[in-house]
């Protein structure tokens, strides 16, 4: 199973910037984001040690949130080396969120063999 990241304004760039990371930005007062929160549990302890999964509390990491324009939660956001891959507004089924991992992890590969 893969560790749950929890991020902040402090380490958020340094911890997408290499790599495939999932991040949920997320609060405690939000009920959607209540129910994103298990379905994320469920798709850390699918994936490999090729992904890193992350959670941001939005009202903690305002800036990270700022920056990345989020304006609803709960967004979950897989990023590659940094930059946005796909993005999910609203809360987000296990399959849909495991699909998007794999399709980054595939077009990832892809190009290490050009």
């Amino acid at each position: 199973m893969t560790t749950i990241l929890e991020l902040n304004d402090g380490n958020f760039t340094e911890t997408i910037k290499e790599g495939i990371t999932l991040v949920d930005f997320w609060a405690p007062w939000c009920a959607p984001c209540r129910m994103q929160g298990p379905i994320v549990e469920k798709v850390a302890q699918q994936v490999g040690a090729d992904v890193t999964i992350a959670k941001v509390n939005v009202d903690e990491a305002r800036q990270a949130a700022m920056d990345l324009g989020i304006r609803a939660i709960p967004t979950v956001i897989v990023f590659k080396e940094g930059q946005q891959a796909e993005q999910f507004v609203g809360v987000t089924d296990e399959y849909t969120l495991l699909n998007a991992i794999e399709n980054v992890l595939v077009l990832s590969k892809s190009y290490e063999n050009e």
